[in-house]
């Protein structure tokens, strides 16, 4: 490891007392009235008040009618890929998912949360590269995809970081194959595409409530839907399939995936404040581009036209140019500092070095051991599609190349602005 603390380049800022964190949970004071009145009347397990009010609160700030609580964002996808699978195939066979045998469209720079569904439901992920405007599923790519694969069904989507993707061509490609979308806007609660929000573009949505996300229940997740029927079905399969008997009678297999109303507490009392968490973390992205603008970098991008973003993370891109030598293993890593360039390793080694937290971006679900192997489809400079096909270097895999050049910066709204500075200051001297 470099010694920051000695390297001349950094002289004068000394390392921060507290840890400035990527994004920790922000307390309010409201969420210890409601786990406390939990604890009071005893309604301490996947039944109470607060996780009714969650439930109607949430519903009727991002415009559905049904929102049901669930343990975390991950059994929210599951529960959403278990019925969109059921829903186009039929029910599962004994001992087999709902997807088994079948292929589905999936975004490739995402968290594997995302992905692992498609897996438990026995369905094969394959994964559409990313597109440069928002770093979300490309729509070329995906149309390619369905080219390649006409049979497809289902398509996966995640909203990177907070920011919408371009969800109008995806839904446009989805109709035309007959294809149903799985939204996962676990990081994106409170953004919007077009005015309306995110959660409600595809036909199952969900969000997370996961302990560093906009708004926290330090877990806990909604599964989202217009439809009474789907809402209970989720209902069912999320408390182990009880039926309706005074036994415990069970047709079909069940999950332990309730939300409790202890987290659903925490919820209830940050649920008045995400607008404002929104605000803030905008806030900090601002400050990031302004502060770096005559750096050779950019910050992920959006479209002002179409959408808002909740500005959950604040992420960094290095141009080309201005890379210094870094590789990576599956592990490791190494970096060479040169003047006038750096990399992210540098960055977040350095930040790291004076007690803030950075982070990689997501590494590409088509470059990890465990899903190496699937089919992912890019788009060459000759609009031809192709599986299984990454170059270092070659400019075609755009997800590869964000992961290599980018980083996620520290974007906690506790931060001072004072504390901001600092970490735009050693930004900046990773570049002398």
């Amino acid at each position: 490891m470099h010694d920051f603390l000695n390297d001349s380049r950094f002289d004068g800022i000394r390392r921060f007392s507290q840890k400035i964190w990527l994004s920790s949970p922000t307390m309010h004071g409201e969420e210890q009235y409601w786990v406390d009145d939990a604890i009071k009347t005893n309604w301490v397990s996947t039944v109470g008040v607060n996780i009714n009010e969650v439930e109607k609160q949430m519903a009727e700030y991002i415009g559905c009618k049904y929102a049901v609580g669930l343990s975390c964002g991950t059994a929210a996808l599951h529960m959403a890929t278990k019925l969109a699978g059921e829903r186009l195939y039929g029910q599962a066979k004994p001992n087999a998912g709902t997807l088994a045998g079948h292929r589905v469209f999936c975004s490739d720079m995402t968290f594997d949360a995302s992905i692992n569904p498609v897996a438990y439901e026995d369905g094969e992920a394959v994964f559409i590269d990313t597109e440069s405007d928002t770093w979300n599923m490309d729509p070329v790519a995906l149309e390619k995809a369905f080219e390649l694969y006409p049979d497809v069904k289902l398509i996966v989507v995640a909203h990177l970081y907070g920011t919408p993707g371009k969800m109008d061509e995806i839904r446009r490609i989805a109709d035309a194959h007959g294809a149903l979308i799985v939204e996962d806007a676990a990081e994106s609660l409170g953004a919007t595409y077009k005015g309306t929000q995110t959660g409600l573009l595809g036909d199952y949505g969900i969000i997370s409530f996961n302990g560093n996300k906009i708004i926290t229940g330090s877990a806990g997740g909604l599964f989202l839907t217009n439809s009474k029927e789907d809402a209970d079905k989720v209902r069912k399969w999320s408390t182990q399939s009880r039926e309706a008997a005074p036994w415990y009678q069970h047709e079909e297999i069940g999950y332990n995936y309730r939300m409790s109303n202890i987290i659903a507490g925490i919820i209830r009392g940050q649920i008045p404040y995400l607008d404002e968490h929104i605000a803030q973390k905008r806030a900090i992205y601002n400050r990031y581009k302004e502060g770096l603008k005559d750096l050779p970098v950019t910050m992920n991008p959006w479209n002002e036209n179409v959408s808002n973003p909740n500005f959950w993370l604040s992420c960094l891109l290095i141009n080309e140019d201005a890379m210094a030598p870094m590789v990576r293993g599956e592990q490791d890593y190494l970096w060479k500092s040169e003047s006038g360039k750096s990399s992210p390793q540098e960055i977040l080694d350095a930040i790291a070095s004076f007690n803030a937290e950075g982070r990689p971006i997501w590494k590409p679900m088509h470059m990890q051991p465990i899903y190496r192997t699937n089919a992912f489809i890019t788009v060459e400079g000759n609009g031809r599609g192709r599986t299984n096909a990454y170059i270092a270097g070659s400019g075609i895999d755009v997800g590869a190349d964000i992961f290599r050049r980018g980083l996620c910066l520290p974007s906690d709204n506790k931060m001072t602005l004072d504390e901001q500075d600092i970490i735009i200051d050693i930004i900046h001297r990773c570049f002398k």
